[in-house]
């Protein structure tokens, strides 16, 4: 059976055994023959152009033909070289071995012609090629109908003598074997007549080993589509399964609680942008069926606003809310917020974290599930087994990938009745579009995409050491101004001891800077103690301290509308999401506020775009499109468990009209046949179970 084969343990692949098994299942997870023969290759050699040897250029990688005419092994200092030259009928080329080579003499045989590939260079006025793939011309002549492909390898699996041509040649083995069996479609007909792809059989064929690049193409072409159509329909299937089986709370008023805060509470006019976004909610909330809903906007865009007039409708209906926030600072600061602008409504607020111990908790946990409670706002303690709700209606998340999915699925069990509540998740780090419809596409978007009238955009300024003093200066004028200012230092985990040295030499540099007692610093740092971390922000937000020295730990942290200076030191060594978290800190009041990016004066191509992205613009969206060019979707904060890691060949940055293609494709096929079950659809519904064997109901959760 084509199950068995495919399921076959790669140790009993001919050639392989149980050592380089054991390599391959911890270096590049791969433990069958299903597997390898998904270890796609990432380049391909074409083995059908032959250079002349007087044609090549340097620093390009080329295929040539010679016959071997010389070869010497030469005794270095502190080691052996071997070299050998290749003749062809334009000139001679010098190929140099400096690993293995006993192995690779014993198998140049002088006279005898050869391919050679590899990245020609010049030494010493000497045409020469360093380390080339060899293959004697007689044996090579059966592979030369098709490119060659080329496999990511590593150091072990080298070692072991399974580099990318011995992978190539157990993948020949395993397809020659493979095509035996019928391999069977995963795609209806009608799509693949429509777009014109080949069949699976061909696309795994040619992926492995084109013919020729039309075939290469297709092969790409059919498998990055597969990858990205059946990622799509399984999350809009999902999405219209979960509409089917779990019906939301209806709030079918918007009534006393919310209009009293809108006209009277309500010291500022909302943004067009807000004003949007509560609308689209109002209806998810009244439409019977269970609300999963993104709320994406930049730091400072009135995010938190949106979601307190959302718990409001939530009220008008006698249901409770819930707001999670990853961190205690943070939980703590909106519930400061939230409950200042909601005194004299009559709205009860209460704040849940693991520090509430003792009496304090008891009767949080007991109004909350009696019902006198209308809002919790907490950290990961409000997931406890005790927290039980009267009737939860809404939960809002915030910075949403600060939870794990599980995490997140316990919401769900917390009310006396049975259906879910709504789920709102806000998110400050955007999210490009193509990158959205991709990793949430089980969701609905709401984009906050303005900030409020009178917030300043944020001036932003790159400056080397040359002009240190002159920073130091405008801090002082800052200070001078009743100001406060943030200075960050990186953190990376592998040299955590030498950052940290960083930030307490950079630190002993300020207090010379900004001498004690006149000039107060706070030093927070991830190896502090959380109780000291916390004591120290707060005395920032209180304004005891005019500095805050910091790592990272205060991208998702404290509000400090005063705080006017954000100075990031180092800035070469942060992500561009990071350096626009960072720089959210500041601009929170109405003064003017400034993000000045420290960098040596060496920077790489991919630094210097970072920063003068961060220098050109302020607008978050913009600033995602870049970072996602740069970085590759795998790295952008925000990605869920799943989402990109399930591609292999299809790239969210290059391939964005198949992305749009496929969705609009499940889209349609969805509408016309919701359960999948046409005769020409059970095709689909059966990939769609064998790709989710295991698909719980907490998965599906926001």
């Amino acid at each position: 059976m084509l199950k068995d084969f495919l399921n076959t343990e790669i140790a009993f692949v001919k050639g392989i055994g149980p050592i380089k098994a054991e390599a391959l299942s911890e270096d590049l997870d791969i433990k069958t023959i299903k597997d390898l023969i998904y270890h796609y290759p990432f380049r391909y050699i074409d083995k059908t152009v032959v250079s002349p040897i007087k044609d090549i250029t340097t620093e390009v990688s080329v295929h040539i033909k010679g016959i071997l005419i010389s070869k010497k092994i030469v005794k270095a200092s502190r080691t052996s070289i071997l070299n050998a030259t290749l003749k062809d009928s334009s000139g001679f080329i010098e190929l140099t071995w400096f690993k293995g080579i006993k192995y690779i003499d014993k198998y140049l045989d002088l006279n005898k012609e050869y391919y050679a590939y590899g990245k020609a260079s010049r030494y010493k006025g000497k045409l020469t090629i360093a380390h080339p793939e060899l293959e004697a011309v007689q044996s090579a002549n059966k592979t030369l109908s098709h490119f060659e492909p080329v496999y990511s390898s590593t150091e072990k699996l080298n070692r072991l003598g399974f580099d990318s041509k011995a992978k190539r040649k157990a993948i020949e083995n395993i397809l020659n074997k493979l095509n035996t069996y019928e391999i069977a479609e995963t795609l209806p007909n009608y799509i693949v007549s429509k777009l014109k792809l080949c069949t699976r059989k061909q696309a795994l064929n040619w992926i492995h080993f084109p013919p020729d690049q039309e075939s290469l193409t297709k092969a790409n072409n059919r498998i990055k589509f597969e990858e990205v159509f059946f990622f799509q329909l399984k999350m809009l299937y999902s999405k219209s399964q979960m509409s089917l089986k779990f019906k939301g709370h209806i709030f079918e008023k918007v009534g006393t609680y919310f209009n009293l805060f809108y006209t009277k509470k309500l010291s500022f006019e909302l943004t067009n942008a807000q004003k949007r976004v509560i609308k689209e909610i109002r209806s998810d909330m009244g439409s019977g069926m269970q609300m999963n809903r993104l709320l994406q906007g930049d730091v400072g865009s009135g995010k938190t606003m949106v979601g307190l007039l959302s718990m409001l409708i939530a009220k008008d209906n006698d249901y409770q809310s819930v707001l999670m926030a990853p961190t205690e600072i943070l939980a703590q600061q909106h519930f400061t917020s939230i409950t200042e602008s909601l005194s004299g409504t009559g709205v009860q607020a209460a704040f849940l974290s693991g520090s509430v111990k003792g009496k304090s908790r008891k009767k949080v946990l007991h109004h909350l599930k009696e019902g006198s409670i209308d809002i919790l706002i907490g950290t990961h303690a409000v997931l406890e087994d005790p927290v039980v709700f009267k009737n939860l209606g809404l939960a809002i998340i915030d910075e949403q990938h600060r939870f794990g999915v599980m995490q997140r699925s316990r919401l769900w069990t917390k009310s006396l009745d049975s259906k879910p509540p709504h789920i709102l998740v806000m998110t400050a780090t955007p999210i490009p579009r193509t990158l959205a419809m991709t990793i949430y596409g089980d969701l609905e978007v709401s984009i906050i995409d303005e900030l409020p009238p009178g917030r300043k955009a944020i001036h932003t300024l790159h400056k080397t050491e040359y002009h240190r003093p002159q920073v130091v200066e405008f801090l002082h004028q800052e200070i001078k101004k009743g100001r406060q200012i943030y200075i960050v230092y990186p953190l990376i985990e592998e040299s955590e001891k030498l950052d940290l040295a960083d930030l307490q030499q950079g630190y002993e540099k300020l207090l010379q800077y900004f001498p004690p007692p006149k000039y107060k610093i706070s030093i927070v740092h991830g190896r502090m103690k959380p109780r000291d971390k916390d004591l120290e922000m707060q005395r920032f937000a209180e304004g005891t301290t005019h500095i805050m020295v910091a790592t990272t730990v205060i991208e998702v942290g404290v509000n400090v509308p005063n705080a006017s200076v954000m100075v990031i030191e180092n800035t070469e060594r942060f992500g561009l999401s990071q350096l626009h978290q960072l720089r959210g800190r500041v601009g929170r009041g109405a003064e003017q506020s400034y993000c000045i990016l420290m960098s040596g004066y060496k920077l790489s191509k991919e630094a210097r775009t970072r920063i003068k992205t961060m220098v050109e613009t302020n607008d978050g969206f913009q600033i995602a499109e870049v970072d996602l060019k740069l970085r590759g979707p795998g790295d952008i904060q925000g990605t869920r468990q799943s989402g990109v890691k399930e591609f292999k060949l299809f790239n969210i940055v290059a391939d964005q009209e198949m992305l749009a293609t496929s969705r609009k494709i499940a889209q349609i096929i969805l509408e016309k046949d919701p359960q999948l079950e046409h005769p020409e659809n059970l095709i689909l519904i059966k990939r769609l179970k064998y790709l989710n064997p295991n698909e719980k109901d907490w998965g599906k959760i926001s």
